[in-house]
This record gives structure tokens, C-alpha cells and sequence, in this order.
């Protein structure tokens, strides 16, 4: 059966006009026919499930969607250069990504992300959420200077970190992701000035598309969702 995420407020109604947002994929790509069931999700965690007749949907079934993990986790990325933030957002999401907010750092090759970008990469997590079978959608943020949205509760990822690594803490909220070329040593001197923790990932250095889905891996996994 397939899966749209759809406005909020769409399914309100037991009977109700088949969503604009959906109605050419459904007849066009799909070719669903009257009869055939969706899922529709609004993003609150609850999906309806309903038959399609003519141009209405009719609601025959509504119930909780567990796909969401019990830890709410955000990402914090650096911008990436070419198509490397799709990756970390449409496999992040499928991990269990709560949220994405994009951060501008010192060594960022991008430096800024249009408003077609960005409504490009919440396709993308849209896209990713329903094929994933979750029940929300991850936001992505528009992207903010490191140094406004580092805090005490931070975990900032740092590669030449020799300490502590990521699976010797327990689950953090957020983790702070760098660009291509890492954090500067005075952005990670700023980390330390709020608070934030640094962690590594362990003695390889990954590339950076590939640090979001590890780090989500092990927290996730440290908060039981893989267990």
C-alpha cells in the first residue's frame, strides 16, 4: 500500500477530496484505480488508511504508526558540497532522524542554500519518511553560523578527538557534523567554551557524507531502537 504524507488536517473527514499535493502521482504514476487503498499520514504520528473513489478518498481505517524511534535525535551538519546533504538526509531520515538543522562553518566549500535547495532536501526527507514507513517527517532547518547554535548539551564530532568517542556517551539530543575539511581548531575551541562535548567516531577518518549515518547508527543503537 502506499504511503503520502499529506497537509495537516487532510483526513479530518471521513470522506474528502483527494489531496492536490498527491492527486498526479496517485492517477498519473501510479495509476490507482477506484478501490485501491493509500496511506495517508499528516505528520503527527497516526496514519488513515483509505479507498480511493473518483476524485474522494474515504477513510476506512486510522491507526498509530510505529516507525518512529523512541530517541529524538538531531543532526547538526555542516554544509556539503554538490549532492552530499541529500545523502545525509535521505539516509539519515531512513535511519530515524528526528531532525536536521544545517550549519555554516569556517570551512564549508558551500557556502549558502537557496529556497529551492532547501525545499529540494525536505522532499528528499519527505520522500525517504514515507518509503521508511515513518510517521514524521524530519525538518531541515536552514542553515545558521556554528557558533549560534552550539550549547552545553551539544556532542560535537571531531576527528582528531583522542578521548571519548561517540559510544562511550549516552544518547545524546544533537550532534554537531563538520564540513569536508572538519572543524577549525577555533570552532572547536568555541565547542569547548559552551560546554559542548567533543567525541570521535574511532580511529578512521570517514568521509563526511558518510559521519551523519554512522554517528545516528550508534546513538540510535545506544538508545535501544536497534536493539
Amino acid at each position: 500500500m502506499n504511503r503520502f504524507f499529506v497537509p495537516p488536517g487532510t483526513t479530518a473527514a471521513e470522506r474528502f477530496p483527494l489531496p492536490g499535493s498527491i492527486a498526479h502521482q496517485v492517477r498519473r504514476v501510479l495509476r490507482l484505480r477506484d478501490g485501491d487503498r493509500v496511506a495517508l499520514l499528516e505528520g503527527d504520528g497516526r496514519l488513515a488508511v483509505c479507498r480511493v473513489a473518483g476524485d474522494d478518498c474515504v477513510v476506512e481505517e486510522r491507526r498509530e504508526v510505529g516507525g518512529e524511534p523512541r530517541h529524538r535525535l538531531t543532526v547538526c551538519q555542516a554544509l556539503l558540497k554538490g549532492d552530499a546533504l541529500d545523502h545525509v538526509v535521505r539516509q539519515g531520515t531512513e535511519i530515524g532522524v528526528a531532525a536536521f538543522r544545517l550549519v555554516l562553518t569556517e570551512r564549508c566549500v558551500a557556502r549558502e542554500v537557496s529556497d529551492r535547495r532547501l525545499e529540494r532536501l525536505r522532499a528528499i526527507a519527505r520522500e525517504a519518511a514515507e518509503q521508511s514507513e515513518r510517521g514524521v517527517v524530519p525538518g531541515v532547518d536552514a542553515p545558521v553560523p556554528l557558533r549560534e547554535m552550539l550549547a552545553p548539551e551539544s556532542v560535537v564530532l571531531y576527528e582528531r578527538n583522542d578521548g571519548i568517542t561517540l559510544g562511550q556517551l549516552p544518547p545524546p539530543a544533537s550532534i554537531v557534523i563538520g564540513p569536508e575539511g572538519g572543524l577549525s581548531p577555533a570552532e572547536v575551541e568555541a565547542a569547548q567554551a559552551v560546554g559542548a562535548t567533543l567525541a570521535g567516531l574511532g580511529p578512521r577518518i570517514l568521509r563526511a557524507e558518510s559521519v551523519a549515518l554512522s554517528a545516528a547508527t550508534v546513538v540510535l543503537a545506544r538508545a535501544g531502537d536497534f536493539a
